[in-house]
């Protein structure tokens, strides 16, 4: 007679053994056997499948849109990992909306993915401002700092500049967002910067600062 011990350890065996079958799924091309394990009762299980089918090619935007349904904080960012990889303009609405995830993390991954897009919407710019500017979360605050700087449009910068009174760690990314830009606005922010009082502040201010720009 088996205990609960025993079947728990048969559970989790047989999840890892499903998660490994996802996997193999994406290396062997089988795009419906990774399309069956997204309906897995495993969050691994699920967050593997959609790897899969983006190692087959086969991971579309309505993939994406789906998987940030989860209920899996985990799944959901993955999905917002991947779509950095899918990068079309509708995996782009996608992560947008993931930026308004209940869940930190999500929102996290989902900014930076934004950053990585090369087909981004519209509607990503200020999505990532209002982030940047208002997230309760200083790790969602830096990605989408991060993001802002990845992208280098003027209209980002204002957030930018505003996110060098952030924590130290918001701080620091913030400095090195201002990269792509140029004038007396960022020139200031720079010079303010070499006084901060965290010492990889000043330190990437310094970088920015000298003629031939931070070393590789």
């Amino acid at each position: 007679m088996c205990g609960v011990g025993d079947q728990r350890d048969r559970t989790v065996a047989d999840a890892s053994q499903r998660r490994r079958d996802a996997a193999l799924a994406g290396y062997r091309a089988d795009e419906a056997a990774a399309r069956a394990a997204l309906a897995d009762g495993e969050a691994a299980v699920r967050a593997t499948a959609l790897g899969a089918l983006a190692r087959v090619g086969r991971l579309s935007a309505a993939d994406v849109r789906a998987a940030l349904t989860d209920a899996a904080a985990s799944v959901r960012a993955r999905a917002c990992e991947l779509a950095a990889e899918t990068d079309t303009v509708a995996a782009g609405e996608a992560l947008v909306a993931a930026l308004g995830d209940r869940d930190p993390t999500v929102t996290e991954v989902a900014a930076w993915a934004l950053g990585e897009l090369s087909a981004r919407p519209p509607a990503a710019l200020s999505a990532l401002v209002e982030v940047a500017t208002g997230h309760r979360d200083a790790l969602c605050r830096e990605a989408a700092v991060a993001a802002l700087g990845a992208i280098g449009d003027p209209a980002g910068l204002p957030a930018i500049l505003a996110a060098m009174s952030d924590k130290a760690a918001v701080r620091r990314r913030a400095v090195l967002a201002l990269a792509p830009f140029g004038g007396a606005s960022v020139d200031a922010a720079l010079q303010a910067a070499l006084e901060d009082r965290d010492w990889q502040v000043r330190q990437a201010a310094e970088d920015l600062l000298r003629p031939s720009g931070p070393l590789p």
